[in-house]
């Protein structure tokens, strides 16, 4: 059995779930320049490859040129993917919190090898952040032994900007600018990405994500 992370005090880490996606082309990086795209999607086109599905624990689905997460059970996680193979990374979203609580947390996943080895970075709507992984189903916190506080992080219906640096020797998670969460690199350095949202004892957490980008750092 999995031991659970602390993303706060005294709060566990909600089992996630997986939501595998379909499969994408990615350019290779190694000639490129640093700043060059490797992937971007502004969510207008429904075969890009994100999962959509709704079940009784999630509505994960593209909506008005949106990505859209609802996760409608309590202590759950969901996660989608669009299916590259990328080396070291920086990744970009912007994450609108629609609807529900301010107890929750969405980010970026980074390095995802399968449901039992990937990273994430992760903010909360009431201003918590940290960057965690799971290796071989075991998961643990990398930016300390809780979430930490995090500014500034925009209110219910604004949208927040995130970066991720997923790096040889760096994990690094920046909101709107200002960097929040950092932590050794470690680990493989590939794999695909893709986005998270979960809840804690209260269920409901609507995100909507737009512009997702992916860039040689």
């Amino acid at each position: 059995m999995s031991s659970l992370v602390l993303l706060r005090p005294h709060v566990q880490l909600p089992a996630i779930i997986l939501v595998a996606a379909l499969g994408a082309c990615t350019p290779d990086a190694s000639a490129l320049p640093a700043g060059s795209v490797l992937f971007q999607d502004d969510f207008s086109r429904r075969s890009s490859g994100w999962a959509a599905h709704h079940t009784a624990e999630a509505i994960l689905e593209y909506e008005d040129d949106h990505y859209s997460m609802l996760v409608l059970a309590p202590h759950t996680s969901q996660w989608s993917t669009p299916g590259l193979d990328v080396g070291p990374a920086r990744i970009e979203v912007d994450a609108l919190h629609l609807a529900g609580p301010d107890d929750n947390f969405f980010g970026l996943v980074c390095r995802y090898q399968d449901d039992a080895n990937f990273t994430f970075l992760v903010a909360s709507s009431d201003g918590f952040a940290g960057i965690g992984e799971v290796r071989q189903g075991e998961r643990s916190l990398l930016s300390g032994g809780a979430m930490l506080p995090a500014e500034p992080i925009a209110p219910r219906g604004y949208s927040n900007h995130l970066t991720a640096e997923c790096l040889d020797d760096a994990l690094r998670l920046y909101i709107n600018g200002r960097l929040v969460a950092e932590a050794p690199g470690g680990g493989p350095v590939s794999g695909d990405v893709g986005l998270i949202t979960g809840t804690y004892a209260d269920p409901g957490v609507e995100i909507v994500f737009d512009s997702f980008s992916v860039q040689v750092p």
